[in-house]
């Protein structure tokens, strides 16, 4: 794991600029690297026989279980204060004094914990508690309960489910399970950060974002399904939001972990999302670690509504489309019923390009989807697997849809291995409903990335260049064509980048005359050396 450590150290650094200097903010820098290293230590200490991706469950769900727990600690004490009562520590309090605030924390808050349940007092306890694997399932459980009859029931529902304190993966034993359990506690807890309300990061959810890329990266394929690089997220995000300071809703029909639907938080500001961020993922797994992500980036429960269902077949949000923005990177090539569900032929998302995507390639049924869900004065960025913009059938049927009625408004060739688990170089379809032009962009940012460790990586240049060339639909030779409608029929709705971006030759040019001089020369050279060696030789039998 130790490969992935140099990329999101750079990750961690916020850069400004300033009179034309890169200033680094040495604070956040520091606290960060404090963060990752703390992080790093209790993975690798810990992990043991539960190892790479799943160990995750553990660490996120403990960091949970801290941030929920100091996150309603601060939220009474700062009421108990502003009272006039300064000394004023919910930690302290007795369970049956707390209970008398329960009813009115699970209204404001969406869940309430018991002062002897909290991650702070379970864990002063917990190196004594020798059924401490039943101590946090019960919390775990009494945590979701809480939440069960309010409007945050579905938020809190299940979110426990993947952290098994009965697990021989933990260890063969309760005792063994228990001991890595309390290291697990002391691990979590000993990490620096801060006071949930005062902090110059965003600390829990920069803990989660490294602990996600730690993981992914390691995980191959299976961690890299669920997770969304950074730089590929602020890409699609700032294509997104071009020429906006806020927006409606945001939306991702494969949320995956979340961390896309997060990035507009973390660039817009949480209260330029005036109504919300919404998502929905078919693994359950994934789901309840995205529900988690949203707690530990303070988003509140009335602020986010993700669903557990396949997208395709059962979408969740019917009553919430359409979004302004929609940012996606769904899975490549996925199966999915297509033309065996008879209903789906007459489904409003897919019913308007008269055909479905193919049952083997459910790419496209992504794309229609998330088309037929976005605002009118929205936009969409999805992640699109490069066979789709060339393939025949049905998929050229369905271009010929989006071309002819005008959303296609950008398509993006991405360098490739930008993505754990998969070395593809893929691309962006950036769509829009109402354009100020009859043109689709083609950009070719293949060769818009560094190299570090094992991935490539893009950098805030190359997202600054790909986002200015989008935002003012210019023409670069070799890297953007903006292209009418009309050459993009003659190309039979091919909508590759190399088909409209000549590519730069870079071969090395040869100058003939210069290189017929220097053969000469060498030929020369070669006489002269020959007749050196006969000379030498003559002089030797002599």
């Amino acid at each position: 794991m130790r490969q992935i450590f140099p990329l999101l150290k750079e990750y961690a650094i916020y850069k400004r600029r300033k009179g034309g200097r890169i200033m680094i903010d040495t604070k956040k820098e520091q606290e960060r690297d404090e963060l990752h290293r703390a992080i790093w230590a209790i993975a690798d200490k810990l992990r043991g026989a539960v190892d790479g991706w799943d160990f995750k469950n553990y660490v996120l769900g403990t960091m949970f279980y801290r941030y929920i727990s100091e996150n309603l600690c601060s939220y009474v004490s700062i009421g108990e204060q502003a009272a006039g009562n300064a000394d004023f520590d919910f930690a302290k309090m007795s369970d049956a004094e707390a209970e008398e605030a329960k009813e009115g924390l699970i209204e404001e808050k969406g869940f309430f914990i018991l002062p002897s349940e909290l991650f702070c007092n379970v864990r002063a306890k917990a190196a004594n508690d020798e059924n401490l694997n039943e101590t946090l399932e019960r919390v775990f459980r009494h945590i979701e309960e809480s939440a069960k009859g309010s409007e945050a029931e579905n938020d809190f529902a299940g979110l426990f489910d993947d952290f098994d304190v009965n697990s021989n993966k933990l260890g063969s034993t309760v005792a063994k399970r228990n001991e890595k359990l309390v290291k697990l506690l002391n691990g979590v807890g000993e990490m620096n950060l801060g006071d949930v309300k005062d902090h110059s990061i965003d600390a829990f959810g920069d803990a989660y974002e490294y602990l996600m890329s730690m993981y992914a990266s390691n995980a191959g394929k299976s961690g890299g399904e669920f997770y969304t690089p950074a730089d590929v997220s602020e890409l699609l995000t700032r294509l997104g939001i071009v020429g906006k300071t806020e927006i409606n809703k945001v939306y991702d029909p494969a949320c995956g972990s979340g961390s896309l639907l997060l990035k507009a938080e973390k660039i817009l500001g949480k209260d330029a999302i005036r109504n919300g961020f919404y998502g929905q993922e078919i693994n359950i797994t994934t789901y309840n670690l995205c529900r988690i992500n949203m707690f530990l980036h303070d988003i509140g429960f009335d602020k986010f509504n993700v669903a557990c269902e396949d997208t395709l077949t059962a979408p969740q949000h019917w009553d919430e489309e359409p979004f302004e923005l929609i940012v996606s990177n769904p899975p490549y090539s996925i199966k999915w019923a297509g033309d065996e569900n008879s209903l789906l032929i007459n489904d409003p998302r897919f019913a308007p390009a008269g055909v479905l995507a193919p049952k083997s390639k459910a790419d496209l049924a992504f794309i229609m989807h998330s088309l037929s869900w976005l605002a009118s004065n929205g936009t969409a960025a999805i992640v699109c697997f490069p066979g789709i913009m060339y393939r025949g059938g049905a998929e050229q049927k369905i271009r010929k849809y989006l071309v002819d009625n005008n959303y296609v408004d950008c398509i993006i060739q991405l360098p490739n291995n930008l993505f754990f688990g998969t070395s593809i170089a893929t691309c962006i379809m950036v769509m829009k409903k109402n354009k100020n032009d009859n043109k689709t962009l083609f950009i070719d940012a293949s060769s818009e990335c560094i190299k570090v460790t094992n991935n490539n990586k893009l950098t805030p240049g190359n997202i600054e260049r790909i986002v200015n060339i989008y935002s003012n639909r210019e023409e670069v030779k070799h890297f953007s064509h903006l292209a009418s409608y009309e050459e993009i029929a003659e190309n039979d709705y091919n909508l590759s980048v190399s088909t409209y971006v000549e590519a730069e030759d870079t071969r090395e040019k040869v100058d003939i005359l210069k290189l017929n001089v220097e053969i000469e020369e060498i030929v020369m050279r070669e006489d002269e050396l020959r007749e050196a060696i006969r000379n030498i030789i003559e002089e030797i039998e002599v």
